[in-house]
Formats: structure tokens, sequence, C-alpha cells
């Protein structure tokens, strides 16, 4: 029964959909033309803001051990690591200091953002951090913004540190700058005069990049060699700032034929604009689809242009509001549900992977990896909307993975399917039907919405195993579960603990003619297994 999945919230009562055998959803054995590219691996991945790194990590004396263990439940799902990119507006910020003697140190000017430092020294000891997650792959944020000589020298003296810290298979990927199209406009912070331009920019890029190979060849020169220089980039802010992606790639920021992923960030908005809400904002398909077709338009822009082609698009940063998000919206459950699905959508229109940015005390981090006067350290509702994408895309290391998506009624629902080698493997579906269970308006009964879907012949009499992503409703911010999992800090350092007042083993039965039904709670996912 669905009613003893919710941990103590109100009971479950279906209500009419239509969604009978005679209008369920048709859903091939094969792939279809349609389906989304096959993601890259692994697709679920991080961004972190390169000041709080070694918080996450940690160092060779004191790593972060819950941070690694998150990320290793990540992999025992999706079947590979996450990639992490350390950077952020931040990485634009660091100044080196070869007297630090802490990984960083760091001043917060409130009139620029009280959420990060403004004045940031690292020290030797920050690229310890590197070391501290096994078969972990990173790409570090070298600074772009400060143009200064001594920031050129600054830059230049950690590249040592930076390669040997990266050797033996760390590495993923360089980059160069972060989010360069808002250097003319972002006020509180803009390094660069008006009329910098894309032509500018590109010249300045290609500097740098070049002074850092050179840099590179006599510190490490392996990693120097053409194949192994590698870069994400631009990493732009968005589609539509003051530099246009197109005319960046058309003026040559790939001169040196060197970028291996084409980085751009997404938010779906931000935490201080008015009129941002859970159910219109975050938990809506169709904002959803708003944010990432914009994305879709500018690989298809760039490939018809000859540009950027076959380097995979991905989404080097994004989250859910940018300034770190907003209490009661980016820490919620709901915040949770719309990952799912805004990354099961992403995957579906062929964006390669999504890095979801992390930091100390923001508010849509997946996880607190440190106690500070702000926040608890622990694991936030977010996260486990990253367990049900990584189960969702879940293969072996050399398998073709693509995400199919299934359009439903209501831009308060999704679908997915996946295809592994081309075949049928999983179903998702995401009800973002706002439920809170604290406030006044909840229901009796928490209302649920029956799902059908047509099957192939070969699942046609199978029982499919069915698995939940829970909690008491869109607001909680805690007792949430993952097929009965928990992951919280508090009960095993991150690792997977099984709750014992949770049913697990769902099945549901494939009828004769091929139709499967599944009750989907408001504000809740479900994921059907082949």
């Amino acid at each position: 029964m669905i009613v003893s999945l919710l941990l103590g919230a109100a009971a479950v009562a279906a209500v009419p959909t239509g969604r009978d055998a005679s209008s369920a959803i048709a859903v091939t054995k094969e792939a279809p033309q349609e389906a989304g590219d096959s993601i890259l691996q692994p697709f679920v991945s991080f961004s972190i803001e390169f000041a709080f790194f070694p918080d996450y990590a940690g160092n060779k004396s004191n790593p972060n051990d819950f941070s690694n263990n998150l990320l290793d439940n990540l992999a025992s799902l999706q079947g590979i690591k996450p990639y992490i990119r350390v950077g952020g507006n931040t990485q634009d910020f660091a100044l080196y200091d070869p007297n630090l003697k802490t990984s960083t140190n760091g001043t917060i000017v409130p009139a620029k953002s009280t959420d990060y430092p403004y004045l940031l020294s690292i020290g030797p000891s920050f690229f310890e951090s590197y070391a501290t997650w096994p078969n972990t792959k990173f790409s570090h944020g070298f600074n772009l913004a400060k143009n200064t000589t001594a920031a050129m020298e600054s830059l230049l003296a950690t590249v040592p540190l930076a390669c040997k810290a990266l050797g033996d298979g760390k590495l993923m990927h360089w980059e160069l700058g972060n989010e360069p199209d808002l250097f003319s406009t972002s006020g509180v912070f803009s390094p660069r005069p008006k009329n910098w331009n894309e032509s500018d920019y590109v010249d300045n890029w290609l500097t740098k990049e070049r002074a850092i190979k050179q840099k590179m060849a006599h510190a490490c020169p392996e990693m120097a060699t053409d194949s192994a220089y590698t870069y994400l980039a631009p990493s732009f802010a968005g589609v539509d700032n003051s530099l246009d992606p197109v005319k960046t790639w058309r003026d040559g920021l790939d001169s040196d034929k060197n970028i291996r992923l084409n980085s751009v960030h997404n938010y779906m908005g931000g935490a201080t604009q008015p009129g941002v809400t859970l159910q219109k904002t975050l938990m809506n398909h169709t904002s959803v689809m708003n944010s990432v077709d914009q994305h879709v338009t500018l690989a298809q822009e760039l490939k018809s242009d000859g540009l950027a082609r076959g380097i995979p698009y991905i989404l080097g940063e994004m989250n859910s509001l940018y300034n770190e998000g907003k209490p009661g919206l980016s820490n919620s459950f709901g915040a949770a549900l719309w990952g799912v699905d805004f990354n099961l959508y992403s995957a579906s229109q062929s964006l390669h992977r999504t890095h979801m940015h992390q930091g100390t005390d923001y508010r849509y981090a997946s996880w607190q990896p440190v106690q500070t006067n702000k926040t608890t350290k622990g694991t936030k509702a977010p996260y486990y909307g990253n367990v049900m994408v990584a189960a969702m895309v879940n293969a072996n290391h050399n398998d073709q993975v693509r995400v199919l998506n299934l359009p439903l009624e209501q831009d308060t629902e999704s679908a997915y399917a996946t295809y592994v080698n081309g075949n049928l493997a999983r179903l998702a579906v995401v009800n973002m039907q706002e439920y809170n269970y604290t406030g006044s308006t909840a229901a009796s009964q928490r209302p649920s919405v029956k799902y059908a879907f047509q099957l192939p012949e070969h699942a046609h009499g199978k029982t499919l195993a069915v698995q939940r992503l829970m909690a008491n409703g869109s607001d909680a911010i805690t007792g949430i579960t993952w097929n009965g999992w928990s992951y919280n800090y508090e009960l095993n350092n991150g690792k997977p603990v099984r709750l014992h007042n949770v049913t697990i083993g769902e099945t549901v039965p494939v009828g004769q003619k091929g139709v499967v039904e599944i009750e989907v709670p408001w504000s809740s996912g479900a994921i059907l297994n082949f």
C-alpha cells in the first residue's frame, strides 16, 4: 500500500486522472529517435564554490569522509562517482599566497556578497583537498578576472601546484574564468569595462590559457601535451548576457582546439526575484522546459553555424535559484523534486551532464559539509533528488544511456523513460503537485494520481519493482527517503541506512495487455524498473 510509504503523513486518496488502459502512455521497447543523445557518464555531478572546496573535501590530515560517503552513494547508484568542478565566483577572486598556513583566508565584504568572501587568498594546502576523495575527477578553476601583472604572476604560481595535485588521472579538464559574460555588467563585481566584447574576451582567454600551458610544460610536461591539456569553456552565466555565445565561438574561442566541453550555466531565477514560488517556479514542468530549452536552442544554433561541433554541451554550474537559493524553497523537498525533473529533462534534450552547484551555508546545497554558526552539518533535501536521478541513469561505464521525455497533461507532473544500450530499462514519474503537510491547507488525506503506461510486448505479464522518493510533503526539509533508505549524516555519516518504518519491496504487475499502473502521491516521485 502506498499509505505505508508516507512516514507518518496523512493517508493517500487516489484522484481521477483518466489514465486507464484506453489512454495509457505508450512506451517503446527500443529508444525512439526523439530520445536525448547518450549522456556523458557520470551524468550526476557537482560544482563546488572555489572558496569552500576545502570545507567539502577536507585535507590530507582531516579528509571530509561525510562528503566522500555521499559521493560514493551516487557512484553506487549511477555507476560512476560524480565529477567535481571546483570553481564559481570566488575562483576569480582568488590570489595565491605561498606563505599562507591555512588553505584559504577569506574576507566577506557585505556590499559585494554575504555568502562568499570577496577578498580571498589560497595557500599551498588548498591543493591537498584534491587528494581526499578516491576515484574522483576534478576540474580546477583558474582566475581570469584579475588582470594586473601581480595577478598574472599569482595565477601562474598556482599552475605547478594544480597540475601536480591533479596528476595520475584526477583531472577532468581545466577551466579559466567564471561567468565572464557578466564581467562588464555585474555591478558589484565588474572587472571589465562596459565596452568589453566577445573578441576582447577571446583574446584574454587565449593569452592566459597559453601562458598556463607554457608554465605547465615545465612543471608537468605530461599534462601539457595537446591531448592532455583540455578545457571546459566558456562557462558563461547564461545564453543571453553581455557576451553572445555564438559570436564568442565564431571569434575563435577554440582556436587551440583544446575545449572538450561546451559549458554554460543555468538557474531557474533569482532568490530575491518577486513572484518566485515553489509551485510556479520550481515544481513546474513548463517552467523547467522553458529554462532548459534556451540551451537546446543555443546548442542547435552553434551546430548549424558549424561551431562547437562534436563538443558536448553541459551545464557546468546550475541549481534552483541564484544568489545561493531561497530558504523554504531551495532547501525543501519540493526542490529535490525540481532537481529530478530538471536533470532528467536536461538529459532528454541532449544536455550531456549537469553540475549542481554547492557551497558552505548555501540554501540550495545538497549537503552542508561542516558545522557553522549558520547551518547544521548534514544531508539536505536536494541530495535525495540527486539520488533519484542517479538511480534513473544507472549503467555500466561503457553503456549508452538515453532519456526520453514522456509528455503529460499538467505542468505539475512529468514522466521519463531510460534506455540503456537502446533498450527500455526504467520509467520515472514525478508528481509535483504541491502538498504542504505543515500548512493550514494540509488535507486529511494526501491525494495521489494514477499513471498508466502501455508497455511493449516483452514486458507483458511481468512484475516491475518500484522505488519511491518520499517525504511528508513538498515543504519538508527532513524525513526524506529514497526506496526506504536514509542518507542522513546523523545516522551513519551519510552512508545508506535502511529505515524500518518505511515499506520496501513494492512491485506492480504488468497486465496481459501490457498496461502497468502506478499511483504517485502529490509531491513525490517513483521509478519502475524492468
